[in-house]
């Protein structure tokens, strides 16, 4: 028998890695990734929301429409499957990296680290898989040039923020690359950064409104969570009904089950497809965090309603107790359905999507919620659905892009572009990435095209969608939540 000599494997070099980012202008080169033209066989977008909305909670899908329509910017949030269309049809760089999905502004903000520190990422992972890393930073740039026009801003001010934004992806992007391995995995942005860039360059309101966040999002935390959404009914802690917002399961199975409610049995307690949740989503965690979880105890269930393109996908949240009634843990389990980039991107290695959405944050993020895992439940409408849990609020804060003036919304859309920079270079290659996007700023200026571009298909994506509700094509419900604000 002949034994083969070991080959080590051969890694390759940095300039190797360049070379692979410059051999990639060929494919597409940077200043074409300025326009955008739909695709002769562009599918109808109010088509694709309904072809979301056949597997989701029907008596919920108006909500979603009706949320959409409040603006174009709130459309585009909603629309991430439109777009990915659009993408998934376009010439791309083929340079991969962990994306986002849905890149967009008001999925980037502040939470809490398992340190206890306050620190600014990406939020939002419905939507990730592995893909071309100019997807996600044209769902970014398009983002800010809709959410401005939505401002008022003329093109010259949105033209400015969504140069910003991928200027900043840039330059990180470039300092990345010339850093050591384990620099580039440690590397984060806190609190503190946030507060002395807009102490730097910001004005008083803008600093003003900066120590505000800060402050609200370490407030808004898994106590105050519990005191909105709590009381204590014949002795027993239990979620506050506010339909359709929120919804205990014992009124879903009161009434039948409802809709996708999550019917299981006519249990009088948890249904015990949802409290079987717990046990395998344990597993997904590390040995001391299912320790940890192990130390409470499971005493009711709500559907909640969350976000705007989630509307209508199945999320409940689950109160737990711990050493007393006063010790609480609250988890939300969220569905999780295919990435809308799946179809253009190619099939992901998770067979779970919830472990999918996981294990892409956990790439993707500097520093993650200890409670974040996994699991698939079979028996809730007797369908097999996947779903990752993690908790409902551990500090939370994000933007409120409808006050920004355009100064202040140059320097958010600087911390996103550098924000979403660092997550693809943990997740992807920075060499070549960098070497793609060179030192000139002929990347920055193809995407303010582009986002000018793709921001006017948005409105006729959104003017479709309002005449589909008017010829009554499509139903369209107000927003509750608006109703009691």
């Amino acid at each position: 028998m002949v034994t083969k000599p070991h080959r080590t494997p051969h890694w390759p070099t940095p300039d190797e890695r360049a070379a692979t980012g410059k051999a990639a202008r060929a494919r597409v080169r940077r200043a074409d990734q300025g326009g955008h033209e739909p695709a002769p066989d562009r599918p109808d977008p109010v088509a694709v929301l309904e072809a979301q909305a056949a597997s989701r909670v029907p008596d919920l899908v108006p909500i979603r429409y009706g949320r959409m329509l409040e603006s174009p910017f709130r459309f585009y949030r909603g629309a991430a499957a439109i777009m990915a269309a659009d993408l998934g049809r376009a010439p791309h760089t083929g340079l991969t990296t962990q994306l986002c999905g849905d890149a967009h502004a008001l999925n980037f903000g502040l939470f809490a680290s398992p340190e206890r520190n306050l620190v600014f990422d990406i939020n939002d992972f419905d939507e990730t898989c592995p893909g071309p890393f100019e997807w996600d930073v044209k769902r970014l740039a398009a983002g800010f040039a809709v959410a401005g026009r939505d401002n008022g801003y003329d093109e010259v001010d949105r033209r400015a923020v969504v140069r910003e934004a991928v200027r900043s992806y840039r330059l990180r992007m470039r300092a990345f690359s010339g850093m050591r391995v384990l620099d580039v995995w440690y590397a984060h942005d806190d609190a503190e950064d946030l507060r002395a860039l807009v102490a730097a360059e910001g004005g008083r309101t803008m600093r003003r409104r900066t120590d505000e966040a800060l402050t609200k999002a370490r407030g808004k935390d898994h106590l105050r969570a519990f005191a909105k959404l709590t009381r204590v009914v014949d002795g027993e802690r239990r979620f506050v009904a506010d339909p359709p917002l929120v919804t205990p399961l014992r009124d879903l199975l009161a009434d039948g089950g409802g809709a996708g409610s999550g019917r299981a049995g006519g249990d009088s307690g948890p249904a015990p497809a949802l409290r079987a949740l717990l046990g395998a989503y344990g597993s997904t965690l590390t040995a001391e965090r299912r320790e940890l979880l192990g130390r409470f105890r499971l005493v009711d269930i709500a559907r909640k309603v969350v976000g705007v393109g989630s509307v209508g996908t199945r999320c409940w949240i689950l109160l737990m107790l711990g050493r007393d009634d006063e010790d609480p843990l609250i988890l939300q389990a969220k569905e999780a359905g295919e990435s809308v980039l799946a179809p253009y991107a190619g099939p992901v290695p998770q067979d779970n999507q919830g472990q999918r959405v996981v294990e892409g944050q956990r790439l993707m993020q500097a520093a993650g919620d200890i409670f974040l895992g996994w699991d698939r439940v079979t028996g809730i409408d007797g369908r097999r659905r996947d779903f990752y849990v993690r908790q409902l609020h551990d500090w939370k804060g994000g933007p409120n892009t409808d006050v920004m003036v355009p100064a202040g919304m140059r320097l958010f859309a600087r911390v996103c572009g550098a924000a979403l920079a660092r997550a693809h270079a943990r997740a992807g290659d920075p060499v070549a990435i960098a070497a793609y996007l060179g030192s000139a700023d002929t990347f920055d200026r193809a995407l303010a095209d582009y986002a000018e571009a793709y921001a006017e298909q948005n409105q006729r994506d959104y003017e479709d969608l309002a005449a589909a509700v008017a010829d009554g094509r499509v139903t369209a419900a107000p927003d509750p939540a608006a109703a009691r604000s």
